[in-house]
């Protein structure tokens, strides 16, 4: 059975070029545009990983990750923020509301292949700081 993937982010090309990449790698992936949806669908499809933009419409990535980590059903789920907000503060910011990794777009398809790879099979470690 194929790992589920959820996808948050707003800009709909980088959407469907990190869901080509994962799907070309073998996983299911859901999208979601916005905040709320994102964080609906995470509640009622329970992803294996969420990739996680910041700036989103409707709640931020931010607070949608402080949303995920208070509900049992999807407190450990992993979650790697890929956000243009690439200053150290946002960084410490991602891993304080409770993301596994941050990568600053742009991102190498491959590069976020690796990421997601390894945070499936290590279940839920941060994999940088």
């Amino acid at each position: 059975m194929s790992k589920k993937i959820l996808i948050i982010e707003d800009d709909r090309s980088a959407a469907r070029l990190a869901q080509y990449t994962l799907m070309q790698a073998g996983y299911d992936v859901l999208l979601a545009y916005d905040g709320f949806e994102g964080l609906s669908k995470a509640i009622n499809q329970v992803p294996d990983l969420i990739i996680l933009d910041i700036m989103l419409p409707g709640i931020d990535g931010y607070e949608v990750c402080v949303r995920l980590r208070e509900r049992s059903e999807t407190s450990s789920l992993p979650v790697l923020m890929m956000s243009a907000k690439a200053r150290e503060e946002d960084k410490e910011t991602g891993f304080r509301v409770g993301a596994n990794d941050y990568l600053p777009k742009p991102v190498e398809p491959s590069v976020m292949l690796e990421r997601v790879k390894s945070l499936i099979s290590d279940s839920h470690q941060i994999v940088c700081k």
